[in-house]
This record gives C-alpha cells, sequence and structure tokens, in this order.
C-alpha cells in the first residue's frame, strides 16, 4: 500500500519534527497532542524552524506555506481514522505509550502500520497490548529530526515483513536513512549513546572536571559536534534517565545503574534546556 497520510501522537519536539519531515516530503500529516496548547506550540515550532529555512534560503516562502497547510492539528483521535501510518511519539513511559497505542489500534483502519518512536523500550512488549501485533514496528527518529538523517526500524517479535517493508518505504519517502536492528533495551545507538552520557555524569558528579571541560575535552579529543553534558541538556535529563534505567532493569548489570547526579537533578526538577536550567542554564 502507498503511503500518503501520516498520523503521529504527540506534538512535542520529537512529534511536531516527525510531523515537519513528513509534511516536507509531501505527506498529508495529522498531529494529535490531548493539549490543545501543546497542539498549537508544536505548529508553531514547525512553522518557526521552516522560517529559519528560508531566512538561509534552503527553501522558499512558498514552500513554507504548502508544508505548513499539509499539517493538522487536534486534540482528537478520531481524525486518525483514515491515516496510512501512525507514529506514536509521546514522553518515554511505559504505561502511557501502551495505553495510547490501544487508543490508536480503536480508531485506525485495519491495514493502518503502527509505529513507535520509543528510544528504548520493547517493540515486543509494546505491540503485545494490539490486537494485531504484527503491524507494530519501532521507527526511531533522532533529535532534531529535521537535521538528523537515522532512523532505527525495530522489529518485535511479532512484527511482519510486510511492517517492516511499509516503514522502510516510509523512511525512504522523508528523505531519511534506516538500520535495521534487533529489539533489545536500547537498540543500537543509545545502547552506545547513553552509557557514554551517564559516564559523563558520573566524571562530573566525582569532580574530574567542569561540564564545560567535560564537553570541550569529548569535542576536541573526539571530534564529538557537541559535548556529552550538553547534548544530554538538549535530550531531556529525564528522558536520559527513563532510558538508562531501562537498561538497568532489562540487563540487570550494575554498569547500567543511572548516575546519582542525574537521578538527583530530574529530582530538582532541572531537565536540561526543556526546564531553562540542566548542566547549563538557558534563557
Amino acid at each position: 500500500m502507498d503511503i500518503q497520510s501520516v498520523g503521529v501522537v504527540g506534538a512535542g519536539t520529537m512529534g511536531n519534527g516527525i510531523a515537519q519531515v513528513c509534511a516536507a516530503a509531501g505527506l498529508q500529516v495529522t498531529m494529535v497532542d490531548v493539549s490543545g496548547n501543546a497542539v498549537e506550540r508544536g505548529l508553531a515550532m514547525i512553522a518557526a524552524n521552516l522560517g529559519r529555512q528560508v531566512k538561509r534560503g534552503t527553501i522558499g516562502a512558498d514552500e513554507l506555506d504548502a508544508i505548513v497547510a499539509r499539517v493538522h492539528g487536534t486534540t482528537h483521535y478520531e481524525a486518525l481514522k483514515s491515516v496510512d501510518v501512525v507514529i506514536e511519539a509521546a514522553t518515554e513511559n511505559l504505561e502511557l505509550k501502551l495505553r495510547i497505542l490501544r487508543q490508536i489500534e480503536q480508531i485506525v483502519g485495519h491495514g493502518a502500520l503502527i509505529a513507535t518512536n520509543t528510544s528504548s523500550i520493547s517493540i515486543t512488549q509494546l505491540a503485545a497490548v494490539l490486537e494485531r501485533p504484527d503491524r507494530c514496528i519501532g521507527m526511531h527518529f533522532f533529535n532534531p529530526v529535521p537535521v538528523m538523517a537515522l532512523v532505527e526500524l525495530i522489529r518485535g517479535m511479532q512484527t511482519s515483513e510486510e511492517s517492516f517493508s511499509r516503514a522502510k518505504a516510509l523512511v525512504d519517502r522523508i528523505g531519511k536513512t534506516a538500520i535495521d536492528v534487533r529489539n533489545s533495551p536500547g537498540f543500537a545507538v543509545n545502547r552506545i549513546l547513553v552509557p557514554m552520557l551517564n559516564e559523563a555524569i558520573f566524571a562530573l558528579h566525582e569532580g574530574l572536571a567542569t561540564p564545560e571541560d567535560i564537553d570541550e575535552g569529548m569535542m576536541m579529543g573526539c571530534n564529538h559536534p557537541i559535548g556529552p553534558l550538553a547534548l544530554a541538556d538538549m535530550i531531556g535529563l529525564d528522558t536520559l534517565l527513563s532510558v538508562i534505567q531501562v537498561f538497568y532493569d532489562g540487563f540487570k548489570d550494575p554498569k547500567y545503574r543511572p548516575a546519582p547526579l542525574l537521578v538527583e537533578m530530574v529530582a530538582a526538577g532541572r531537565l536540561g534546556r526543556k526546564s531553562g536550567r540542566g548542566f547549563y542554564q538557558y534563557s
């Protein structure tokens, strides 16, 4: 089945980014969130991101208008009834995602592909709550979605070859590159990345260096485009803690224990860019 329309559940940073790249590829997009304010913020973010592209000369004003017009924001799940694919992009919380996936399946058509943008949770576990788990797949985008070229495609034990092929076709359509990853906590990229970020927080907690020096060391010494602590702030420290906790619970290996400083900062509400303060201050 040719994909012409996409639903995105979640209008936050990941959700509106996914909506933007799908609309830019010519697809009709329905972006759903439980909060009308969140929907409006998501639509505004898409317009702002595209506006920066107009200023850089990478797209024209007419193209901006056309892309924005292809994104419909709503608080009603019923708007997903006729879409070809739904991508769940809610907060990295197991119970929340299970509830949303059940709700999606009750609305969409029999032939719709159901994808989740989870960065760490088992696709097999998520798919198991569906009556047709064969049409569920992991499509893990990376932040910021309009910039990052990669999408991890993760099959659950139940995922059909047809579902994988359709997800791969969608990735190709929106100009991204897919890698085929086995279902395991954190999949491939985060399995490597998140422990590195956690270790950087341990290093800071132990007083090995300042946040600035840790980040500069990794940028200058390892050619990373952004330091690990600045990246953690961009990801969101609450999200980072959720992912490393999935590793710790899934592997039962102490090397994945969350850094105490990370736990304390999340408890204090210092979540990074989203809250205005993490390892750095943000205006």
